[in-house]
Parts: structure tokens; sequence; C-alpha cells
């Protein structure tokens, strides 16, 4: 009997190394499937989007926060890959009554190397999880060495309008705007706070972060944060490279090198 502990305590017990997978959250879809576990997937939510073959092949067992218990009962999965963040917690409660879960909580760059390792060792692809933390890590050590020679940016980072809400320090979002060289201004705060105008104006950002998810922010919401904080400046950001906890990071980590560049000046 296989014995793992996920990243909220919780222990699940394994005959064999998982054949059968569902996963609910699409960046640990992309890790599974980058981790050579492509042939091993039998569910992904319909926002599961890479590697864009798995999402046309395999079937959908519906979103991150409403799942389909009948079609993943008929999958019968060896075991479920969630997050506790993005899955809804009743969901999950459910599914444990019938399935293994491997419940992730990610909120830094260390919890996600732990939670990619963590998973390569319970699918028995422990190799190619330490190549893919590996890749990961040098690119990052190498932002930090590079942000060290720029001044932070005071930031705010903007996922949804209607309200406005940006992100908390508690976030691994939060944390991925300070690799890319950005003080995030609601640090202090938790998870993903409303934000008045008026208290977006006091905070007098040097830059906000417009987000491509979960709000599709556009190119027309520029002037609209422009009327609030006339002496900022508003970038529109790719969401994927700053939430994304999986293998993504890689990437992320070269999307970030970008935007150092254009953040700071840089005293050599």
């Amino acid at each position: 009997m296989l014995k793992f502990i996920d990243q909220t305590g919780f222990e699940i017990k394994l005959e064999t190394p998982p054949q059968r997978i569902v996963s609910l959250v699409p960046s640990q879809t992309e890790l599974l499937a980058d981790l050579g576990l492509q042939d091993r997937i039998v569910g992904i939510t319909k926002y599961c989007i890479y590697p864009p073959e798995l999402f046309l092949s395999v079937p959908r067992v519906g979103g991150t926060k409403s799942v389909n218990h009948e079609l993943i009962n008929q999958l019968k999965p060896d075991i479920i890959i969630a997050n506790k963040e993005e899955n809804n917690r009743e969901a999950i409660e459910q599914l444990r009554k019938n399935f293994p879960v491997w419940l992730s909580d990610v909120s830094n760059l260390h919890e996600a190397l732990d939670m990619i390792y963590n998973i390569g060792v319970m699918t028995d692809c422990q190799s190619r999880a330490s190549e893919i933390n590996s890749q990961i890590a040098e690119k990052f050590a190498a932002l930090t060495i590079k942000n060290k020679k720029h001044t932070a940016k005071r930031a705010l980072y903007f996922i949804w309008r209607n309200p406005y809400m940006c992100v908390g320090g508690d976030t691994f979002i939060s944390d991925m705007m300070n690799m890319a060289g950005y003080d995030n201004l609601m640090y202090y705060h938790k998870r993903y706070p409303e934000l008045s105008e008026k208290k977006m104006a006091e905070l007098n950002p040097e830059i906000i972060l417009l987000s491509s998810e979960p709000y599709p922010f556009k190119a027309r919401h520029i002037e609209e944060f422009k009327t609030i904080c006339p002496k900022a400046e508003i970038k529109l950001v790719d969401g994927e490279f700053f939430a994304w906890y999986g293998s993504r990071m890689i990437k992320a980590a070269d999307y970030f090198h970008q935007l150092c560049d254009s953040n700071s000046n840089v005293s050599e």
C-alpha cells in the first residue's frame, strides 16, 4: 500500500501508481502532460486547455467549481488531482467518498515546487518532476539576481471588475508579482480584496496590472483605470504566467524577465 500526504495534510492510499487520473485544475493538467502522463489522464475540466490535443480528446467533467459526479464515477479514476482554492470544498468532500483525492495548496514558489515533486513521486515520475523543478528553480534564481538591479515598482494586480478585485499578499499571484519585480500594494491584505476607486487613487500605484484571467481585461479597460490613477502605467498581462503553478512556470520566468526589463531603470 502506497501512502501520500497532500498539501492540506490529508492522507491518501493507493495500491499502485495511478493509471487513471482525473485532473480538476488546468495548471496541474498541463503539468501531468509534461510529466509524460497524457495516456493516463481520463478526465479534465472545460478550462484545461493545455495541451490542446488533450483538451480535444479527453472527457470534460465540468468546471473547476462544479463537476459532473456521475461522469467521474463512470470514469473510475485511481486518483483525482484537485486544488484547495480552485475547486469547490463540498465537491471535494463528495468525491472523497468514492475516490482518492490529492489536494494541492499553493501560495508561493516553494509550495509550487513541492506540489510538482509530490505529484511526480505519486505518479512514479519523480525523475521528470525533478527535471522540471530544476529548470524552474534555475530560471527564477536568475530572475532574482536580475531584479536586485531594479527598484521594485509599487503595483496593483486586478483580477476582476464590477467590483474591482485585486490580489492580496497570501496568494501565489502576489509571490509571482514579487518575482517579476513588483511591490504589491495590497501585500498585507488577504486573498482577493475589493478595492474602491477612492482607495485605488489613495494607494497611488506606479503600475496597474490588468490580468487576462479570470476577468478578460482588454485594451479598452486601460482608459477606465487611467481616469482613476492618471499617473499610473497600465499594463495588460498574461494571467496564466502569474497564476498557473505547474510546469508553465518555466515559461513564466522568461515572461517575467521581459516584464523586468520594461519595469525599472537598471543601475549597472
